[in-house]
């Protein structure tokens, strides 16, 4: 077989086989998560490896973004196709409010995965005891675009305060940023809402000569759900969750959820779900939280946006009641 010969029956073979290759990796799936110290982005690691490892033809990816709002803003430019939300920021996405206005996303839920926890985070040092006491101080509300600031914002409001007139400083930080701040002294106190125990505050807590302190607020729950929803209730973190918490910490929470369009195939969603569910166990191994994805936690009213058709048929028949 001649040089020009050998070429051209590599270049047919190549040619049979391509739609094979194809096939074997056809549907490609980014998953938006959050910023690298939150829950967000280890379980979307481990979600990735899932679902690239047991639904043929699919490569899933994680993407690292602000939260929670840029994820449903990604969602919605067709960036993504898989996400991790806080119910609010969804439900605000659905309705156009806010940071959506005059953009809504059709966004629906395929599963309710964990609660996400607001943590008002300081030092005994700063000797801030409440909301009311951060009052000319410096903070971060968050990262742009993260769910952690949207929430932020309305427990400020709750608390009688201006985000805008209120504070020495208002930073807009990644939750390890903000503890490098604290650290530094660049700024007393923080915002970040996730599941528990999370990295960044887990750093800080353990930091030498830091004694942490995290700040109640439950009591602004009603004020907060008044004017937003009932996407919010009170909550615990327990003492002990971090090193050198001693006391509980009365805060608020909302759900969180995995996400995709309303045009997502069916067929596609079901077996996403299908991977996801036969796989928490290992998603649990990933991150404590990974325990909260639950059969009782496929309720209606916890995933706060309509459910995907395809999805709503998945809980019924594991047995959910949705109600």
């Amino acid at each position: 077989m001649t040089l020009l010969t050998r070429r051209a029956a590599f270049g047919a073979a190549a040619l049979l086989a391509a739609p094979h290759l194809a096939r074997a990796a056809d549907t490609q799936l980014a998953i938006a998560t959050g910023t690298t110290g939150g829950v967000y982005y280890p379980l979307g690691g481990g979600l990735a490896n899932i679902l690239s490892r047991t639904i043929p033809g699919m490569s899933a990816t994680v993407e690292v973004t602000g939260g929670s709002v840029a994820n449903n803003q990604l969602l919605g430019a067709g960036r993504v196709g898989l996400i991790f939300s806080q119910v609010d920021a969804s439900v605000d996405a659905v309705n156009g409010q806010d940071r959506f206005r005059g953009r809504p996303v059709k966004v629906r839920a395929i599963a309710v995965i964990y609660t996400n926890r607001m943590q008002v985070v300081t030092t005994t040092a700063t000797g801030i005891q409440s909301l009311a006491d951060m009052k000319g101080k410096r903070i971060s509300t968050g990262a742009p675009g993260s769910a952690t600031e949207v929430m932020a914002f309305r427990l400020i409001e709750a608390a009688g305060l201006d985000r805008d007139k209120d504070f020495r400083a208002r930073e807009r930080l990644s939750p390890a940023e903000s503890t490098n701040a604290v650290k530094d002294g660049k700024i007393d106190a923080y915002f970040f809402v996730s599941g528990v125990p999370t990295s960044a505050v887990t750093d800080l807590a353990a930091s030498p000569g830091v004694t942490l302190r995290l700040i109640d607020h439950a009591d602004l729950v009603p004020k907060v759900t008044a004017k937003h929803g009932p996407v919010y209730f009170p909550e615990v973190i327990p003492s002990g969750t971090y090193p050198g918490q001693t006391a509980d910490n009365q805060q608020m929470s909302v759900a969180n959820i995995l996400a995709v369009l309303d045009t997502m195939p069916d067929e596609q969603v079901t077996k996403i779900l299908e991977s996801t569910w036969n796989g928490r166990a290992e998603l649990a191994q990933v991150h404590a939280e990974g325990r909260g994805f639950t059969l009782e936690r496929q309720k209606t009213a916890a995933a706060g946006v309509p459910w995907h058709p395809a999805a709503e048929a998945f809980w019924k028949k594991q047995g959910a009641t949705l109600a």
